[in-house]
């Protein structure tokens, strides 16, 4: 990151406009990364790109590989302009709904697409590309597409349900069943290579036109992804590969009895034996995805709230110390730089703080959060944000301005901010408000969720916590980026000098 203050948009593939019931990295994409070289944007911020599946109700936050990318993100349109669809293939198409997500109909239509694709590309003789991409990534891509293939196979059962030699991965065992489910490996591979590949186009246009990406990193895993399975003394897990102790965060002001995630949380004791190998390899794998890499949950990495499996909420937890220093310094060496962003929210406590700062690692500021109470000096409030922080109206886990001060801002809450303001706001006003305030601050670096530059609704809100399904669906309509919203974004980041 430079010293000069700049800004950009937090906006998911998926939400990109689409006529295949999901947003994917094809035209919509380049058209968005269009949008924000006009406005002057320097960044695009957008959540993990890893595998989601209807189990876990879609959540990019519980992927089933850390390495493996979403293949409902391959565009079919790129695939026509390879040759490995024609425009016939892609009719019939279901009638989507404009404006929404929807992930089984879209798994049903794309994953027909994406075997006619394959097919065609297994009898073409175009192959070294797709061959150097199997050898480069063997040490995930192996592990993860087998999983997937046994998946198929068994009913999508989890792994720890398998037969005992093929849950504790025994080698001839592997070995055997590898070359029985070769066509489906192959395939998955195949997809896996398809969307590296568009991936990577995507990210070249990106930085032609000037625009760095953000990524994010979820600290934790699903016990049934294929890092857990092929790794399973990194993690702590009981002699039936059951995770031991899993992962939430304590009791606090918003929930009596915590958060219970339920991921397996790190053996970091065998982590730190082996050099933090697999987080550096981890780490390396999502710097040359992205220019900057958003570590979630940070604060587990200084400290993590353990509870036994079993527990039904999060209160019989305890905290236990992570080696974070070793950590991060381990990183440092191996990368030289860590282009990190902590993910601090929430209570922080002064060892997350002092690891923040020795290595310089820049946090979160969330102005959505400021007005809870009468504090002239809340950390939230922008004329308090350091240079060092990237600054947001909201994140995915927020509503939306428009829709917080709707539908969950209290007459106090309202007070606090035009007092704050020195003015009164309305409900057609408040976004920019807040997008002035932000891009006026100390902060180097702010983003703005598409949804907070549009002025929408709570409907436009894209997660609620706690709340297991109904989340990741929404999407922009087509032209909903319009020139007006261009011009008015560029007039402010110009003015702001936080311009490109």
């Amino acid at each position: 990151m430079t010293n000069k203050k700049q800004s950009g948009l937090l906006l998911h593939p998926t939400s990109l406009p689409s006529p295949f019931g999901i947003g994917d990295l094809g035209p919509e994409a380049y058209s968005f990364v269009d949008f924000l070289a006009q406005a002057k944007q320097t960044y695009w911020q957008m959540l993990p790109l890893t595998e989601t599946s209807l189990e876990y109700h879609n959540s990019p936050y519980h992927g089933l590989s850390a390495f493996a990318g979403n293949p409902l993100l391959i565009s079919p349109e790129i695939l026509v302009q390879q040759s490995l669809l024609l425009p016939a293939d892609l009719l019939p198409r279901p009638d989507f709904v404009p404006g929404q997500v929807d992930y089984g109909l879209s798994t049903v239509y794309k994953t027909r697409l994406m075997e006619k694709a394959y097919n065609n590309f297994k009898n073409s003789h175009h192959q070294e590309a797709y061959n150097f991409f199997c050898q480069d990534n063997a040490f995930w891509l192996n592990s993860f597409t087998l999983l997937k293939a046994l998946k198929t196979k068994l009913k999508d059962e989890h792994w720890q349900d398998w037969q005992k030699n093929l849950r504790d991965r025994d080698q001839a065992t592997l070995t055997e069943i590898t070359r029985q489910l070769k066509e489906i490996i192959d395939r998955e591979k195949f997809y896996q290579f398809l969307f590296y590949q568009q991936w990577g186009e995507l990210k070249k246009y990106c930085h032609e036109k000037g625009i760095k990406i953000i990524g994010d990193l979820p600290i934790y895993l699903p016990a049934d992804s294929a890092e857990v399975w092929q790794n399973p003394e990194l993690f702590q897990l009981d002699g039936n590969k059951q995770p031991s102790f899993v992962s939430g965060v304590p009791p606090d002001y918003f929930s009596q009895t915590g958060q219970l995630w339920g991921h397996p949380v790190y053996n970091w004791s065998a982590l730190k034996a082996e050099g933090f190998h697999w987080w550096v390899r981890r780490l390396d794998h999502n710097f040359k995805l992205f220019d900057l890499v958003r570590l979630d949950h940070f604060r587990g990495f200084v400290a993590y709230w353990q509870i036994k499996a079993g527990e039904k909420t999060a209160i019989n937890g305890q905290w236990i110390e992570a080696p974070a220093k070793d950590f991060f310094t381990t990183l440092l060496k191996e990368f030289g730089s860590l282009s990190i962003i902590a993910e601090d929210l929430g209570v922080i406590t002064p060892d997350v703080t002092e690891v923040m700062n020795q290595f310089s690692l820049p946090g979160m500021k969330i102005i959505l959060f400021a007005f809870g109470d009468e504090n002239d000096q809340h950390p939230y409030l922008p004329h308090t944000y350091p240079e060092n922080c990237i600054a947001y109206t909201g994140t995915h886990d927020n509503n939306t301005v428009r829709g917080w001060f709707e539908n969950e801002a209290t007459k106090e809450n309202k007070n606090r901010v035009f007092k704050y303001l020195g003015k009164e706001a309305c409900t057609e006003t408040i976004n920019w408000e807040f997008i002035n305030l932000l891009m006026t601050s100390r902060a180097k670096t702010v983003i703005i969720p598409v949804q907070d530059l549009l002025g929408l609704g709570q409907e436009a809100r894209i997660n609620t916590p706690g709340k297991p399904s109904g989340n990741w669906l929404w999407r922009l309509l087509p032209n909903q980026l319009n020139q007006q919203t261009a011009e008015k974004l560029t007039a402010l980041t110009v003015d702001t000098e936080r311009n490109q």
